[in-house]
């Protein structure tokens, strides 16, 4: 599936779907900060687009709220920010590891853990 560009705000309403599951427009405001919470209106704008970008769906109404859940998994959409991420380092992971490993957000366990995902991963692709 080609993954769909999001914005800012459009993150924070998918997170609001990935954490409560089917929610109505008025319930993903609700859920939104509410010293950042935008009108009613600019998130009905914005969970239509995401259904227009086919990362959200309708699934039932009840009166006349239409009730949407996420059609693309956080997994999905963390892997496409990651991609678009290394492409402004040329695909290169080595500058951000760098910073990550600087900034101490990198940890001696992280790393174990990818390296135990590489070997798997290496493991698979053999057989």
């Amino acid at each position: 599936m080609n993954l769909p560009k999001l914005t800012a705000l459009e993150l924070r309403i998918m997170e609001s779907l990935w954490n409560q599951g089917r929610l109505s427009i008025r319930e993903v405001q609700e859920s939104l900060q509410e010293s950042e919470r935008p009108t009613y209106t600019t998130v009905q704008s914005s969970v239509y687009r995401l259904e227009e970008k086919g990362a959200v769906r309708r699934v039932r109404k009840i009166g006349n709220a239409h009730i949407f859940e996420a059609a693309v998994s956080r997994q999905d959409a963390s892997g496409r920010l990651v991609d678009e991420l290394l492409s402004l380092f040329g695909g290169r992971s080595q500058p951000v590891m760098a910073h990550l490993a600087e900034s101490g957000k990198l940890t001696l366990d992280d790393i174990r853990q990818a390296e135990k995902l590489i070997r798997d991963l290496d493991r698979r692709n053999r057989k």
